[in-house]
């Protein structure tokens, strides 16, 4: 009883000390460990992360046992782990460095509204598309870049720049097109390249029915915040890859909803900068709309 009173006491005697650095060092800490967390949930690689936890959980309680013998084996068995760790989760550490590193500028700004509306036409126009290549049969790979910046995958294909339309995705997806294989890659509202090569997916548990092309899309969206949009060559049908997570056999109504939900969702935040230029002419009630 005597040691609970201390240790409440103990705790409520600290409050007062604790600082804002404390407490954003806390916070670091919670995000650290909830990133960790999700990175061992995320990997097929769990049942050696439950055994890095064991292997902690073994060290401390030998310690407070005092087993020096067994407790040195483990530190350096631990030791040896953090590098095991680093080579058995390298794609998943890749993927996230690459997340963090690849966030632009211009997606913390925000989009302007012109940008916005841009965007709403190239989705109804890509939605227009995939529904005449589905009923054709025409294999398509359209990734819509979001705040990842995609510049690397836009230079390995060919510079289009270009507004989306339907007919130009048809023909430029047509089977004996020299653009057809490689992926579209949408760049606010506009047809920034065609014909680019993607990462393909390494994740195992996808379905062995899937072809290159849905890895592609799947693999493109494991690295990057990006929307891939798939027409099977095969089967005509619709899916799309978010977080390296493929949905599939989708209606045109139900692509059409899900891509304004993930891009004009965003998009129709208006700019710091468009905000300003608002204010300074008056245009509250259009600034509230935009």
């Amino acid at each position: 009883m005597k040691e609970i009173q201390e240790f409440f006491s103990n705790i409520k005697n600290t409050f007062p000390t604790i600082t804002v650095v404390d407490i954003l060092d806390i916070l670091l800490v919670t995000f650290v460990i909830y990133t960790i967390i999700n990175l061992f949930r995320s990997t097929s690689s769990n049942r050696i992360a439950r055994a890095i936890i064991l292997l902690l959980a073994l060290t401390l309680i030998t310690d407070l046992l005092n087993f020096h013998t067994l407790n040195y084996l483990l530190d350096r068995v631990l030791e040896m782990g953090i590098i095991a760790l680093l080579i058995v989760f390298q794609p998943e550490l890749r993927r996230f460095l690459e997340r963090i590193g690849g966030r632009s500028v211009r997606g913390l700004i925000g989009i302007n509204v012109n940008q916005s509306d841009q965007i709403k036409e190239a989705v109804e126009e890509t939605v227009k598309a995939c529904e005449a290549m589905s009923k054709e049969r025409v294999g398509a790979l359209i990734v819509f870049e979001r705040e990842n910046s995609l510049e690397q995958i836009s230079l390995t294909g060919t510079k289009v720049d270009a507004a989306v339309s339907q007919e130009l995705i048809r023909n430029i997806f047509f089977p004996k097109a020299s653009l057809h294989d490689g992926a579209m890659l949408i760049n606010r509202g506009r047809i920034e390249s065609a014909g680019c090569v993607l990462p393909l997916s390494e994740n195992r548990n996808l379905s062995t029915d899937l072809g290159t092309r849905h890895r592609a899309g799947v693999g493109i969206s494991e690295t990057n915040d990006c929307v891939a949009v798939i027409v099977s060559e095969e089967t005509g049908t619709i899916s799309v890859a978010i977080n390296g997570m493929l949905k599939r056999y989708l209606s045109t109504q139900t692509l059409e909803k899900l891509l304004m939900q993930e891009l004009i969702g965003e998009a129709g935040k208006t700019s710091v900068i468009d905000r300003i230029k608002s204010f300074k002419k008056g245009g509250s009630k259009d600034a509230e709309k935009s």
